[in-house]
Parts: structure tokens; C-alpha cells; sequence
């Protein structure tokens, strides 16, 4: 089968495709055909080492130090089981599915192996296999950190970097639970960010919500740049700053913050912590919000499988708005 590897860190140019053997399914698992992957923030990171200052020992142990323990890129995808253990119950040959492989990746091939206990779920009616494979990653992370923070109906949320994967999520997952939502992007992310469910937007470019005088319940920073130091101001008391991308200062600093200031950090990923079946929950109920319209995948560029370093390149610019699909097979 074709896989996308790579063998060193460094440019969208180090992946290359290769032919490797078929998988064959164990007692417990299921063997997907993938139609469908996607190139994350987790991705770009994992293939460039490029992650948030003072990170680079644990992204060294989890990455790798020099060359990656991780060959095969690709954390989420979408397809049709082929075939399935003798032990399996969960799903049948010719299911659509979805699944959600996070550090482990390995998603950047024509078929995949996967535990039925694993993440994974049956693709809405309403979805394509693109659209499927792009609802987990920002769609786990914003719930997990919707979910830890407590956002509830009433809530004032701001969400820093909007038109991302997690940004465009956590949007939608706020405006389901209630919540009175305000969007932070480039202008050329307004309009979609209203179409999504915004209640209000603010252009970066323009005006610093930092500086605004308005006073947020939670605060979420998928980009880095909304650190404590930034927001505290406008972060009401008992608010939450949730640091999708948190600086080690904020991650040190939020047991002293929430002792003396009142108000909560929570940084790194809550869905780390989750068991393999709560993971597996998070993504029936991610399926569930997108079957009823609540929460839809939002695709700026498809690629085919064979031009995956065209989009990375793109992921690298910084500027897509959602998701980058790649089709993997038609």
C-alpha cells in the first residue's frame, strides 16, 4: 500500500511515499480503507519539531531527538472497514467510520489497523469522508477543553485564533452549550466566523481585545500569543484562561493563580487525560453534534494523497482557515 514516511525533521519536502505491506487485523481490531486524512497543527509540528518555547525536552521524548519515533504522520481519518477480528462487535464490514489516532499517528496511509476500543465512530449521514476526517482533531481538543473549563449557557467566551481547527470548533461547541461567543482573527476570517455562530467579532489587525475593557468569562487561546500576563485584565474573576498553545510560564504560574488570583489556567490537553473509551465517547458525541448540525468541519483546501507536501506547504504559511483535507482514495 502507498504511506506517506519521513525519516527527519525538518520542510514540508523531508515526507516522501513509499510502498509498505497491507496491514492485517488482529482479534480486536478493524481494518479501515482510508478515504480521507487531514494535515493538523499536531502534524506540522511533529514533522518541523517546531513547538512552543520551553518544550523542546518533552517534544524531544515524545517526537524524538534525532529522527522522528513516529515515521508515519497523519492523526485523523476517515474510510470504510474492509475487515474486522473475530472479536469485534462494534462495527461490520462496509461501515463508515471516522477515527482519532493523536500522538500516535499513522494516519498517512492507504489502510489502517485500529482497536475497536480505539476512537472511533460511524460517520453522520450529513458528512463527507473529508469532512469526517477533519471533525476530531479540533473537534476532541475544543471539547476537552470546553468540557474542563465548565462553559456553560450565559458564559462570555472569547476564542483567540477562530478560523483555525480547534478555533472553528470551539466556536460551534460554545455556541451549543450557550455560551456568548466573541471571535478573534485576521479580516479575511470575519466573515466565516459569523457564518459559524459568532456573536461577535474582533479583527486582530485592528484592535487588541487585551485593550477592549470588555471582560470575558473564558478566554481561549489557540495561538499562543494570549498569555496570562495578556489577558488577565480582561478575564473576569473566576474566569478561565484555557492555553491550547500555553507557554511553560502559564503552565508553572496556574496553581499560584488559581490560589491568589481566583481564576483558572488550563493548558496542554485535557484529552490526554481521557481513557481510550472516553475518547471513544468524545467522538460519538462529536458525530452527534455534526448529524444534527451543531458542529460542522470547516475545509479551506482539499489535496489529493499524492501532493501532501503542496499542503503542507500550505499548513507552514499559517493562514489556512479550518481544516486541510487530503484525499487518500476517491
Amino acid at each position: 500500500m502507498k504511506t506517506i514516511v519521513y525519516s527527519r525533521f525538518g520542510a514540508p519536502e523531508v515526507l516522501h511515499m513509499k510502498e509498505t505491506p497491507k496491514p492485517v487485523p488482529g482479534d480486536d481490531e478493524v481494518l479501515v480503507r482510508v478515504h480521507a486524512t487531514t494535515v493538523t497543527s499536531a502534524d506540522w509540528r511533529a514533522r518541523s519539531r517546531h513547538v512552543p518555547r520551553g518544550f523542546g525536552l518533552l517534544a524531544g521524548l515524545v517526537l524524538g531527538f534525532s529522527k522522528p519515533r513516529k515515521p508515519v504522520l497523519g492523526n485523523e481519518l476517515a474510510g470504510d472497514v474492509e475487515a474486522v477480528g473475530k472479536k469485534v462487535t462494534r462495527f461490520k464490514p462496509g461501515d463508515r467510520v471516522f477515527a482519532h489516532t493523536g500522538a500516535a499517528f499513522g494516519c498517512y496511509v492507504e489502510y489502517k489497523c485500529l482497536s475497536e476500543d480505539a476512537p472511533i465512530a460511524l460517520i453522520p449521514n450529513n458528512l463527507s469522508y473529508e469532512e469526517a476526517a477533519a471533525l476530531s482533531f479540533g473537534g476532541t481538543t475544543a471539547l476537552a477543553f470546553v468540557t474542563k473549563a465548565k462553559v456553560q449557557r450565559g458564559d462570555k467566551v472569547l476564542v483567540n485564533g477562530a478560523c483555525g481547527t480547534v478555533g472553528t470548533a470551539t466556536v460551534q461547541i460554545a455556541k451549543h452549550l450557550g455560551a456568548e461567543v466573541t471571535a478573534v482573527c485576521s479580516p479575511g476570517g470575519l466573515e466565516l466566523v459569523r457564518l459559524i455562530g459568532a456573536d461577535h467579532v474582533i479583527d486582530y489587525t485592528r484592535d487588541d481585545f487585551a485593550r477592549s475593557g470588555q471582560v470575558w468569562d473564558v478566554i481561549v487561546d489557540t495561538v499562543g500569543n494570549a498569555t496570562y500576563a495578556r489577558s488577565r485584565r480582561v478575564l473576569a474573576p473566576g474566569g478561565r484562561l484555557l492555553a491550547v498553545v500555553g507557554s511553560i510560564g502559564d503552565i508553572l504560574r496556574a496553581p499560584w493563580v488559581r490560589l491568589v488570583g481566583g481564576r483558572q489556567i488550563i493548558a496542554g490537553s485535557p484529552a490526554f487525560n481521557w481513557t481510550p473509551p472516553q475518547r471513544a465517547r468524545a467522538l460519538g458525541e462529536l458525530a452527534d453534534l455534526a448529524a444534527s448540525g451543531k458542529v460542522r468541519p470547516i475545509i479551506d483546501r482539499r489535496y489529493p494523497f499524492e501532493q501532501i507536501v503542496e499542503a503542507h506547504r500550505y499548513v507552514d504559511t499559517g493562514h489556512k482557515h479550518g481544516c486541510v483535507a487530503i484525499t487518500v482514495a476517491a
